[in-house]
């Protein structure tokens, strides 16, 4: 038995106790099962995980990120870092999960959209409010084809701070 563990600690340094002991190759395996293992994680949270992301999907990117980077380079254990990023996944499917049914959660962890035009007239305390210049309001109608915002029957800036626009 002891000889069928001897096959991935020789090819991916498990035993490793200091990143200085992994060899080119064996941080090269690493980054590759962990970015197999991590493929599978991405298709276990869905398909809007990494869509428009909010900064609820934002924060997961960043701390999976960090979490399997350690995996790789050898700076923390490999299988623990492998399951530490399971289990930041499951916590983000369950809440995703749970806030589909329930508004407030939903606001809590990803906030709410913002209406920034409503009939053609601007609402500067709702731009204000969402730190938004005007012209930055300017350069997101002009990508959505809206030369002023009088043609805009509805502009909303989205939860994932992307600009909806309904045109009259």
């Amino acid at each position: 038995m002891e000889s069928l563990w001897n096959i991935p600690d020789a090819l991916l340094g498990l035993s490793a106790v200091k990143a200085e002991e992994l060899s080119t190759l064996q941080v090269c395996l690493r980054a590759l099962v962990v970015y197999l293992v991590l493929i599978g994680y991405v298709r276990f949270a869905k398909k809007r995980f990494l869509s428009e992301a909010t900064g609820f999907d934002a924060i997961l990117v960043i701390v999976i990120g960090s979490v399997a980077s350690r995996a790789i380079s050898g700076t923390a254990p490999f299988i623990p870092s492998l399951a530490g990023t399971f289990v930041l996944v499951l916590v983000h499917w369950v809440i995703s999960y749970i806030t589909q049914n329930s508004a407030l959660l939903g606001y809590i962890v990803k906030g709410k959209d913002t209406v920034l035009i409503r009939n053609g007239k601007i609402d500067r305390e709702a731009l204000a409010a969402s730190h938004m210049s005007e012209d930055d309001l300017e350069e997101d109608l002009r990508q959505e084809g809206i030369e002023t915002p009088t043609q805009v029957k509805m502009a909303r800036l989205e939860r994932s701070g992307r600009l909806s626009v309904i045109p009259k």
